[in-house]
């Protein structure tokens, strides 16, 4: 049983920058793959970034490309994502989540989830 826990989110205005924390808990970190998904208001829930358990590989939304930096350190069980240049359409809450083997952009493929961390973005 893995537990993950997102802190970091906020209001900032637009072209500001923010980083997320989400911090493990319950069993080695291991060779987990990482994910962040966000969810505005009334929107399916999305797919932003994610990391290989090494930390080695990376992938991201065509929307936040250039402008989000997903990292991890395994020493202290923490996965992050610094997001610069900041638009008023990154209002969501985003979520952290955890996933076996490979890295995938689908959220019904990862087996733990925070509970989220609201980021507001004003004009």
């Amino acid at each position: 049983q893995v537990q993950l826990v997102e802190s970091g989110g906020g209001l900032v205005q637009a072209g500001g920058s923010l980083r997320l924390s989400c911090a493990a808990s319950g069993r080695p970190f291991g060779r987990y793959a990482m994910g962040w998904f966000r969810q505005g208001a009334g929107k399916e829930r999305e797919f932003v970034a994610a990391i290989s358990w090494s930390g080695g590989n990376t992938y991201y939304a065509e929307s936040v490309k250039g402008r989000f930096t997903i990292s991890r350190d395994n020493a202290k069980l923490t996965v992050y994502l610094q997001m610069n240049s900041l638009k008023p359409e990154d209002t969501a809450v985003y979520y952290c989540a955890a996933k076996t083997l490979d890295m995938t952009s689908n959220p019904r493929d990862y087996d733990y989830w925070g509970q989220g961390t609201q980021v507001t973005v004003s004009s």
